[in-house]
């Protein structure tokens, strides 16, 4: 049986870089995935935007590391990954949006992020053309942006593979092994495998690889769909985000939607049903491309002629409050959970991988503490995120 120091399942936005950063670290690592290749569930469904501005500190510490991975990376590492730092504008058109914006602002400013709330005609600045008709102000976030998950994922893994990490494909899990309450390995259905460490990073399927070790968490695949349009000449770079509610009895009611236009010119969107879809389905809606044109057209009416490539829809592996679940258990030492993501899994991998190698190597700081225990698979989950 061959032995690994850590065995990690699942190859997609948090598997590779935790792989990557576990093979910095001098632990010799495997990534095991069902898929063929890399990045083929949900990584490459993701739009790609990245945003230290959440309502949780534990999110923003972990993602104002991941901009900074992915903001350094062509120039550490000689990869175009199309990172912009084209900024996150969140919109009100209520009062209580604005009030809810304003408060978000001052909790994201104490922990030193670089975000304000500015007025109508400052948004019409940063998004030409918009129509401002009952438009109250909205945040932007200047440091924020996005990148490319094709482009920065096959980079990570080939940076991996190159510091010697194995990956194995079309390879399912079938048991993680354990002995006297402790990780010994995993048995696929092509073979076992020794490790003393295995992590949980099977996204939607996160549930189905805790079972295998009495490990239940709340973690429940949830479908959204995206679409992208046609190259056009650039005209914004900003994450555009509507958190005004939809309801729309012809093509069913939305939460919000939102949009950019990546560094190829190509319009990237992607809407948040409602009610939630729950469940695996992965085939494409007639109903999604009818609600969310209809809705970004309103609030941009020069997006109205641009031709839309394609749909696709993905899946959201979501936790009742909607933040992840990372670290260690209880009832099995080894094992370890870096779950639950809650469709944010891009912006968070760089900065997740890196705290889970320092948790492996007994290398964890204070801060890498207190996001443990605010992440711990046992907390209460009462308290939901907001903006989430």
């Amino acid at each position: 049986m061959v032995e690994y120091d850590v065995i990690i399942i699942g190859a997609g936005s948090i598997g590779v870089p935790t792989a990557l950063n576990m093979a910095k670290a001098g632990l010799k690592t495997l990534v095991v995935d069902s898929l063929p290749s890399v990045a083929q569930a949900d990584n490459k469904q993701a739009i790609g935007g990245i945003r230290a501005t959440h309502y949780h500190k534990g999110k923003i510490w972990l993602c104002q590391r991941s901009l900074e991975i992915f903001s350094n990376w062509k120039e550490k590492y000689g990869v175009d990954i199309w990172f912009n730092r084209g900024g996150y504008t969140f919109l009100a058109f209520t009062e209580d949006n604005e009030k809810l914006l304003k408060d978000t602002v001052k909790l994201q400013k104490s922990y030193g992020l670089n975000i304000n709330y500015v007025d109508a005609e400052k948004i019409k600045e940063i998004i030409p053309g918009i129509n401002n008709d009952g438009l109250l102000g909205g945040t932007y976030s200047p440091e924020d942006g996005n990148a490319s998950p094709l482009l920065a994922l096959h980079s990570f893994y080939r940076l991996s593979k190159d510091l010697s990490v194995d990956y194995h494909f079309n390879e399912k899990v079938i048991n993680i092994l354990t002995k006297k309450n402790r990780v010994i390995g995993i048995r696929s259905k092509k073979g076992k495998y020794k490790s003393k460490f295995v992590i949980n990073a099977a996204g939607a399927h996160a549930k189905d690889i805790g079972n295998m070790v009495g490990v239940h968490t709340p973690v429940e695949p949830e479908s959204h769909e995206a679409g992208i349009t046609e190259p056009v000449k650039k005209f914004f770079s900003t994450m555009v985000v509507d958190i005004s509610p939809n309801i729309d009895l012809k093509f069913g009611d939305s939460k919000n939607y939102y949009f950019y236009q990546n560094k190829e010119g190509n319009i990237l969107f992607c809407l948040t049903p409602n009610p939630n879809i729950l469940g695996t389905d992965r085939r494409e809606t007639s109903s999604f491309l009818p609600q969310i044109s209809k809705r970004m057209v309103q609030l941009l009416p020069r997006l109205r002629n641009i031709k839309i490539r394609r749909t696709w829809r993905g899946l959201y592996p979501m936790t009742p409050d909607g933040n992840p679940i990372i670290g260690k258990v209880n009832e099995i030492e080894g094992y370890i959970n870096a779950i639950g993501m809650c469709g944010q899994g891009f912006m968070l991998g760089p900065g997740l991988g890196e705290l889970l190698s320092r948790l492996l190597t007994d290398k964890i700081n204070s801060k890498d503490r207190e996001i443990l225990e605010t992440f711990y698979y046992n907390r209460d989950f009462g308290k939901e995120e907001e903006l989430k």
